[in-house]
């Protein structure tokens, strides 16, 4: 009796360089388990791809036109959630590669990564195992022994009054602007100078531009 091969994982390519994708594909087709299942220039076209065709993994750029590697992942977690996720980027910044995971992303790995490691990172991303560069691992144990970024738990709602406190506005002003009375607003106001430790307006200006809390 005879036994069935096992099927092969298959691949989506995710990358607005094509060249990049051509590289890509033709590393896919060295091994016998591997197979090119869709290739998208954005993470627009990616969404839409894997909605249709459900691929095994994703190899994800980071930066992209139209949507980014993040959001992406994101929206195509939350349809898909078999499908898994490997962001592969030039980026090791600690912001984009807590974004990457945050946003469902089972691997990150650097585009210097071999093509024996690649090729065993979608196996272990289909198996359901993460991996990650090292490069990255070691950004991410030294942002684990730093104190936390402030402004992290800011609402929604805080994170717009600071908005406008930056551009300088008053209390009066900033009801104007959300719709809401004064009192609420120096209720806000004072939610944000406690959460980011600082006793003035001026400081929570100043703290919230030097630390890039708002995009």
């Amino acid at each position: 009796m005879t036994t069935s091969p096992s099927p092969r994982i298959r691949v989506v390519i995710v990358d607005d360089h094509p060249m990049v994708r051509r590289g890509l594909a033709t590393f896919l087709k060295v091994y016998d388990d591997l197979e090119l299942a869709g290739e998208a220039a954005d993470g627009k076209e990616a969404v839409e791809l894997c909605a249709r065709l459900r691929p095994d993994v994703v190899l994800m750029d980071m930066a992209m036109p139209e949507m980014d590697g993040a959001t992406a992942t994101r929206l195509i977690r939350k349809q898909s959630p078999a499908v898994k996720v490997v962001m592969l980027t030039s980026f090791k910044d600690e912001i984009l590669i807590q974004s990457a995971l945050q946003a469902g992303a089972i691997g990150y790995l650097l585009k210097d990564v071999s093509a024996d490691e690649l090729a065993q990172a979608i196996r272990a991303a289909h198996a359901g195992h993460s991996t990650l560069s090292p490069e990255v691992a070691e950004v991410i144990v030294q942002a684990a022994g730093q104190p936390p970024k402030p402004g992290l738990d800011l609402t929604e709602r805080e994170r717009a009054v600071l908005a406008l406190m930056i551009e300088g506005l008053n209390n009066t002003q900033i009801a104007g602007k959300l719709g809401v009375s004064p009192s609420t607003i120096k209720t806000h106001v004072s939610n944000v100078l406690s959460k980011l430790g600082v006793s003035s307006r001026t400081e929570a200006v100043t703290l919230a531009l030097r630390q890039k809390l708002l995009p």
